[in-house]
């Protein structure tokens, strides 16, 4: 069995606390003989300023570029709000992005059937929802330039943006979507506004022709953004796989969590590239949710979406999908039995702790395993 290299950076606020957990399911899953790790920590934003100045080290950047993945838990908070700027906390996450060229996001978005009360969708819209959302998350019209503001005079001012995408950047994302789908369901949609803006166009024809070129078998449609907004509302377990740039990306990623009733639970990944001789992808995992620096410390914090970013890796990046299988299903198990933390608690409903609730997840593991 290969040994997987991750390196847990745990961050700040909540972090700490969240990916403990996932040492803990880690050991479990190599004391079972489904996974070996060799595993390495390190320190990211706050806390890596504080150490370093800086919110990432150049030797954490070393050791991230050496490993098969990296786990990341959350950065930032308010103790860190006057440091300068390009020391910010959430500056450690931009270079571990840009550092290791992480163009395609995948945020999925599930909703356990325990848990499909909590959207404020009629349940029979959201239960059994499993959608993934894959983002570029390097260009568009966070990146394009010129991005300036201007002065015109008379008191009037001129911000402007630049949306670009090159055909390469549109075509390796679809790609990353093609070929998820076909581990899926086997349906792509591609989401852009070639109705009114020049990069929709071009999204469209790069995408409709690599589908064309290298994945026929693979069904695509493509929908405006703004009519898939409003879809993901009414009738979202129509899409398996949605492929988009990266601003729209942003607003329906969080749309399509929120579907769920629990943000706070969901995990993420970012890749970059195949390497054309390994195939290996350079991968960074993390929660949706932020650092909570009001609950931190308290042992209340939810370690789902932590630790279903380690089932994402080995889903993703070491290509044990059966095993990331398991932590979903002894996941969903948990929540089945009624166990809660505080953030997904209805009304009277009793909840359990961080370590609790990772335990919990062992239990039904093993439970499975027996």
């Amino acid at each position: 069995m290969a040994t997987h290299k991750l390196l847990l950076l745990a961050g700040d606020g909540i972090g700490p606390e969240v990916m403990a957990e996932v040492k803990r399911v880690a050991a479990w899953l190599d004391q079972a003989g489904l996974a070996s790790f060799a595993i390495e920590e390190d320190l990211v934003g706050g806390c890596a300023y504080d150490a370093h100045g800086a919110a990432i080290s150049e030797d954490a950047m070393v050791r991230a570029k050496a490993a098969d993945a990296v786990l990341l838990g959350a950065v930032g908070g308010p103790k860190w709000a006057s440091v300068p700027y390009e020391a910010r906390p959430e500056a450690g996450l931009l270079r571990l992005r840009k550092d290791l060229q992480l163009f395609a996001n995948l945020r999925p978005a599930i909703c356990y059937p325990a848990l499909a009360d909590a959207s404020s969708l009629k349940r029979e819209v959201v239960e059994g929802l499993d959608i993934l959302i894959v983002r570029e998350l390097t260009g568009g019209v966070y990146f394009g330039e010129p991005k300036t503001i201007m002065d015109l005079g008379n008191g009037q001012k001129r911000a402007i943006d630049t949306q670009v995408y090159d055909t390469y950047e549109i075509e390796r994302i679809a790609a990353v979507a093609f070929e998820l789908a076909r581990t899926r369901r086997n349906k792509v949609t591609s989401s852009e506004k070639h109705n009114v803006m020049k990069s929709g166009v071009l999204w469209k024809e790069v995408v409709t022709a690599l589908h064309e070129r290298a994945y026929k078998d693979v069904e695509l449609e493509h929908n405006l953004a703004d009519s898939l907004a409003m879809q993901l509302v009414r009738w979202p377990k129509q899409y398996d796989v949605i492929v988009t740039d990266n601003l729209f990306g942003d607003i329906l990623s969080d749309i399509a969590a929120m579907l769920t009733g629990s943000l706070g639970m969901l995990p993420s990944a970012s890749l970059g590239a195949a390497d054309p001789v390994t195939g290996k992808r350079a991968a960074l995992y993390e929660p949706v949710h932020g650092s909570a620096p009001d609950i931190a410390g308290k042992g209340i914090a939810n370690p789902i979406a932590m630790i279903g970013s380690l089932a994402m890796a080995l889903r993703y990046s070491f290509n044990q999908g059966e095993v990331a299988d398991r932590i979903d299903q002894a996941i969903a198990g948990v929540l089945a039995s009624g166990k809660r933390t505080g953030d997904i608690a209805g009304p009277g409903t009793e909840t359990i702790g961080t370590q609790d609730m990772g335990k919990a997840i062992i239990a039904e593991l093993d439970a499975a395993t027996a």
